[in-house]
């Protein structure tokens, strides 16, 4: 000690160990918390990334019954007519019967045809 004091040198040794121990410690315990709080954080994006899997799983599942129920809903022969007009698969059908019609007004250009 620098100077002679009042309280008794066992005392003021015991409360420096302390103090030196208290500061020497700190480090490991800030480490510590900030490893804590990051495994919580960590807890908490997989259990967000969970929730949201969950939901979009509920939506796709949303999403396919309408589908469905909207494929069911479709009467077949309109169904069929609108697929014939998205394929264009009826062009050459009514080309032919477009050209019959015309043949038949029309006899002797038909012969050039």
């Amino acid at each position: 000690m620098a100077y002679p004091t009042s309280v008794n040198n066992q005392i003021t040794d015991a409360v420096t160990q302390s103090n030196v121990k208290i500061v020497g410690e700190a480090p490991a315990m800030a480490i510590a918390s900030m490893y804590q709080t990051m495994a919580h954080s960590t807890g908490i994006l997989f259990e967000n990334s969970v929730s949201a899997q969950q939901q979009q799983n509920s939506l796709s599942q949303a999403a396919t019954n309408q589908g469905v129920m909207q494929i069911y809903s479709v009467d077949t022969t309109a169904a069929a007519g609108a697929s014939e007009k998205v394929a264009q698969t009826g062009v050459a059908d009514n080309l032919t019967s477009l050209l019959t019609v015309l043949k038949s007004f029309s006899p002797q250009q038909s012969k050039g045809l």
